[in-house]
């Protein structure tokens, strides 16, 4: 596998099953297209000051069936634009982890994912090793491996690339 491990600090939790991502930015928001005015909504509900503590190679974490609802692009590309490098979450709804797979963004299922870590640790996500750690607490997790088709879609960069190239 030739992903690159992902390292960063866990820049938010959505402790709420069933995580709708819409509310990332709120639904009355969903439309907008300009991706700076996006990211000026997203988190506001949540941490009206995420924007300003947010830094590039952050990572977040979820609950069981996180994307749950309609899979939406908008709230995740607000938070691609504001550094966010990645997910980790105890489970995915399917039409999101699909969704975002074919977007390029890396994500991981890792049960017990929400008792490793708190908000703010350093976290390393390992590819070979098929691990999360926690680098503040110096603890790990397995992840649960990616189908071969969704390993490859991530190192190409997303569905179009990833269909240049093995088309």
């Amino acid at each position: 596998m030739s992903l690159k491990n992902l390292r960063g600090r866990v820049a938010f939790i959505f402790e709420e099953l069933d995580f709708d991502v819409d509310q990332i930015v709120g639904v009355k928001n969903i439309k907008i297209t300009d991706i700076n005015e996006l990211a000026d909504a997203a988190m506001q509900s949540y941490d009206p000051d995420f924007r300003a503590k947010v830094k590039p190679g952050d990572i977040l974490v979820g609950n069981h069936n996180f994307g749950y609802g309609h899979p939406h692009y908008p709230p995740m590309r607000a938070m691609r634009h504001l550094g966010i490098t990645g997910m980790v979450a105890e489970s995915f709804s399917p039409g999101y982890w699909r969704g975002e797979i074919s977007m390029g963004f890396p994500q991981a299922s890792c049960p017990g994912i929400l008792g490793l870590v708190q908000r703010w640790d350093e976290i390393e996500l390992d590819w070979q090793a098929g691990v999360i750690r926690n680098l503040t607490r110096g603890t790990e997790l397995p992840i649960e491996p990616l189908a071969l088709a969704d390993q490859r879609m991530l190192e190409a960069g997303g569905l179009v690339p990833y269909l240049k190239t093995y088309s």
